[in-house]
């Protein structure tokens, strides 16, 4: 029974790892989407986004963040595959 109640802690914290992994990803993209769409829709920053503006970032944004998961899913599909061997 000692190693089934190892096992099971070493999962809860393998689980903890992997949650806190996609936290850390999430808030990565989140913070690159906002520096590259930013910069690039909102050369000159004042009290308000003008329609353009939020247009602008918000066609960034769905880019940005469809090809972060095109990478990802790859990205999974790889490590899947290499660990089937």
């Amino acid at each position: 029974m000692g190693g089934s109640s190892t096992q099971s802690k070493k999962q809860v914290w393998m689980d903890k790892i992997r949650q806190d992994a996609a936290l850390e990803q999430a808030r990565a993209l989140i913070e690159k989407v906002n520096d590259n769409c930013f910069d690039k829709c909102v050369p000159k920053p004042g009290k308000e986004l003008s329609k353009g503006e939020t247009t602008c970032i918000n066609l960034c944004m769905e880019k940005y963040m469809s090809a972060w998961n095109v990478v990802s899913r790859k990205y999974i599909e790889r490590i899947q595959s290499r660990d089937a061997i």
